[in-house]
Parts: structure tokens; sequence; C-alpha cells
């Protein structure tokens, strides 16, 4: 065996191991990760909007309501068919786009993280080289304090010494032959580690999250301040004034395309973002928006306490009065605070007028087409216990109507016809969307 040779200097950086890349196998053997980056999106925003579509017809959390569902029935300016298809045509958008996307990324491998630890950890070492710069400038002299802890603190004596460790060595072959090279310390290795499996990452998204948020407030905003970009493209996704969870992505396909497909697209590509990491990035966004467009506000959900960009604050932007404010998704609320068009002030009184109006129309609507058909019964009565009788137009006096100021207030029968009217809205003739059996 040869001799190992040993380094003239101490300063020299341990070298990076070598590595052999393989491909990196697929989450699934039935479904490559580049089918799954486009389909998981898909497949999170349609199970929580279900999950969100079975409270609002069973009505399991009502006191967490935004809005009622006599607003969801006569505020809304779209059907729920007409939403569903834009948002089916909208996704199908995202996964051409995701799909060309992943052509641009190169194949994914492992095999590297041992080099790549090994490179931060490098960083590190480079970074001690510093310290007695600083120590210096500071009036320090460093030699003589890492003289005065080396007995006691060996490690931070060589970090103060400026990245010094002599006494760390390992031995290793090159091109057939054993030399002895420096190693890295215990802690800059966990540093390193720490680095390259979470606070790399953790930035990463954090960018992600910046470049979205900015993405959407500016092209947002000047959708409703140019009035051709509101007209032609966003007044669709304002037909919804009642906001609900498989709504969220109801857009003008040109518009969603500019706004979400190009602005997560373009966070993924800025940061670097793994294959991988995407999965996550572009399930989390959509699953975000989602919930900002569910209606409803739960104290603990925990993304309220992180993002204060939430359904409460989303919902007043779709407001006929909160249009022109609340421009910020999905996320943060930053450009709003910054560029002064967060709405200010309570809402309270605005949400109870609307709420009032909406239930007033129903009830009187209801009204309208139950007095006809009570006319008609008691005129059937009359004819069978008088033979002789003949029918006469009956009129309904409009002085007879009155409106109901909210749904609690109105007739028996006036409930029970807004019971039938809300969940043959939501879910067809046979919903139950206020917990209570329909007769029919």
């Amino acid at each position: 065996m040869a001799n190992a040779s040993r380094p003239h200097d101490s300063h020299d950086l341990p070298p990076l191991p070598d590595y052999s890349l393989q491909p990196l196998p697929s989450y699934f053997s039935w479904c490559t990760d580049e089918i799954l980056q486009v389909a998981l999106p898909i497949i999170g925003y349609w199970l929580v909007s279900l999950a969100y579509h079975l409270i609002d017809v069973y009505d399991l959390c009502a006191k967490y309501r935004l809005h009622t569902p006599a607003e969801v029935l006569k505020r809304n300016h779209v059907s729920r068919y007409d939403v569903f298809r834009d948002v089916i045509i909208q996704q199908v958008i995202q996964t051409i786009a995701g799909l060309l996307l992943s052509l641009t990324d190169d194949p994914a491998t492992y095999g590297r993280a041992d080099h790549d630890v090994a490179w931060y950890a490098q960083k590190i070492r480079l970074a001690q080289r510093a310290v007695p710069v600083v120590l210096a400038a500071a009036g320090v002299d460093p030699g003589a304090l890492a003289a005065k802890v080396s007995t006691s603190q060996p490690t931070l004596a060589c970090v103060l010494a400026g990245g010094r460790y002599p006494a760390l060595l390992q031995t290793i072959t090159t091109a057939g032959q054993e030399i002895v090279a420096p190693a890295f310390a215990s802690w800059e290795m966990a540093c390193a580690s720490a680095l390259y499996w979470f606070i790399v990452p953790a930035v990463q998204f954090s960018v992600a999250v910046m470049i979205i948020d900015t993405w959407e407030y500016f092209c947002h905003r000047a959708m409703h301040m140019n009035k051709w970009l509101y007209a032609t493209l966003h007044s669709r996704h304002h037909r919804l004034y009642v906001p609900y969870a498989y709504g969220a992505l109801y857009n003008h396909p040109v518009e969603g395309f500019i706004l979400d497909t190009l602005g997560a697209g373009l966070g993924y590509l800025v940061t670097g973002m793994t294959l991988r990491q995407s999965l996550f990035f572009f399930t989390g966004s959509t699953i975000k928006t989602v919930l900002d467009h569910s209606g409803y506000e739960f104290p603990w959900d925990p993304l309220h306490w992180v993002f204060p960009n939430n359904a409460a604050y989303h919902d007043i932007h779709h407001q006929s009065w909160g249009i022109k404010s609340n421009f910020s998704q999905p996320y943060f609320t930053f450009w709003d605070r910054v560029s002064g068009t967060m709405w200010e002030g309570d809402v309270t009184a605005k949400y109870e007028r609307s709420r009032r109006t909406a239930e007033e129309k129903l009830a009187q609507e209801i009204e309208n087409e139950t007095l006809p058909a009570e006319a008609a019964s008691t005129m059937a009565t009359a004819l069978d216990y008088d033979e002789n009788a003949r029918p006469q137009p009956m009129a309904t006096s409009r002085t007879t109507r009155k409106k109901s100021s909210s749904v609690s207030n109105s007739p028996a029968g006036n409930f029970k016809g807004l019971r039938n009217k809300v969940n043959g809205s939501l879910h067809g003739s046979r919903a139950n969307v206020l917990g209570v059996e329909s007769s029919h």
C-alpha cells in the first residue's frame, strides 16, 4: 500500500466526495412524477371543494358561514353548472401548460445528496475565514482569544482561528493513491445537512410565495383598474358575489392562465425547485385558493393563523362595496397594506344588509308562487261543496303581499319553499342544504 501523504496546509478545504447519478424512480410505479405534478393540484382542488360542498349541503357549520343560503341563491349571477364547466376548462389549460413545463426540466436523478451537503460544508468552512478579520476590526486579538479557549473549547478555537482544524484529517483514495486530506467538523456537516434538507427548500418556498403574491396582486389590480380588462376578462369571476369552494378557479380562460398558471410557473422556475418540490407548491397554492373562496371562517383553522389572507379577507373583495380593495392573493396581505388598497372599517352592518335583502327577495318570490296555488286550492274546495258554483277569475291583490325581514320570520310554508329552493340550487332537487328533509 502506498504511503499516505499529509497536506501541507491545514487551511485547505476538505474535498468533495465523488458521486454517481441514477434515474430517480417515480413516487408511484403506475404514474410518472410529471403526470403527478399536474394531477395532484386538480385532485386536491376537487377533494377540498367536495368537503366544503358537503358542509354546505348538510348545513354542518352554519355559524361559521360568511353568507346565508338565501344569498347563494339570489346574489350570484352564474349557475353552478357554468362555474363547474369553466373550472374544468381552466384545469385543462393548466394541465397542458404543466406538461409543457415539465419538458424543460432535466430528468430527475439521485445520488448527489452527499456531494451537495459537502458543498455547503465547504462554504461554511470558507465563511469562518472571515472571523479573525471581523474580530481584528473590532479590536480583539483572534490568535490570543483562540489560544485562551483552546483547552476548554477546541472547536471554538478552530473557528476563531479562521477555520483551521489541523487535527481533523481523513484518508481518501485519488487516482489509485491514498492521501491524507482535511475533514469536516461534525458541526459543519450538521449545519450543511440542515441547509440542504430544510433551510434552502424553506427559502425556495418562501421566495416562490412572494413571487406568486406579487404577480397576482399587480395582475389582479390591473384587471380592476383597466376597464377593458375588467369587462372582457375579470368581470366573469365577479359574477360570484357569494363565493363557494369549487368556484375558486371560475375565471375567463385567458385570465386564469395569466393570473394562476403563469404566476405559479414563474415562482417554480425562478426559485429552481425540483419536480417533487413543485408537487407541494402547486398543490398547496391551489388548495389555499379554494380555502379563500370557501365562504367559511373557522376559528380553529391553523392556516388563518399563519396567513392573514383568508376567506373572510378575500370575501370583502367579492362584495360590490369592497371590489376596489383587498386585491392580495393567495397568502399574505403585504401589497394591499403598502399600496393602500386594504379595506378599513367594520363590515358587520354591510353583511347584515346583504343577508336581509337576499332573504326578503327570496321570501317574496316564494310567497308570489304560493298565493296563486292557495287560491286555486280554495276554488277547488268550493266547487266540491257546490256543484252549481261557477269558477270566477281570481286575482291576487298586491296589497296582500308582505315582505319578510328574515327567513326566521317567514310563515312555515314559505320556509319550506325556501328550503327546497336553496337545496335544489345547491345540489339538485334532492339536496338538503338546511339539514331538514324535503317533502315531495
